[in-house]
């Protein structure tokens, strides 16, 4: 087996392994991460908003935050588009 990186799935580019026979072995936690994330993309997702004194919180589904590999304390960019909130992990 030798270790390959970038290799596509889904439009995702994930690590794996490959063997000499040609078989592709993903690393199993980037295609649950994926897999999770295309479930996610096809349905409406409701959050609840919370108030912490003055500031407007937005809590997440823990879904969310598994596939975003989003951590508590960690920023995000959050995006006004055509009427709509965007939320995006901070690189």
């Amino acid at each position: 087996m030798q270790k390959v990186n970038a290799i596509p799935f889904n439009q995702h580019k994930l690590d794996g392994w490959k063997c000499p026979c040609g078989e592709i072995y993903f690393n199993p936690e980037q295609v649950q991460k994926v897999l999770l994330l295309n479930k996610l993309e096809k349905q409406a997702i409701h959050a609840t908003l919370g108030r912490n004194r003055s500031n407007l919180i937005l809590r997440l589904p823990k879904d969310i935050e598994t596939a975003l590999n989003l951590h508590q304390g960690e920023e995000v960019i959050l995006k006004i588009e055509k009427n709509e909130l965007k939320v995006i992990p901070a690189e």
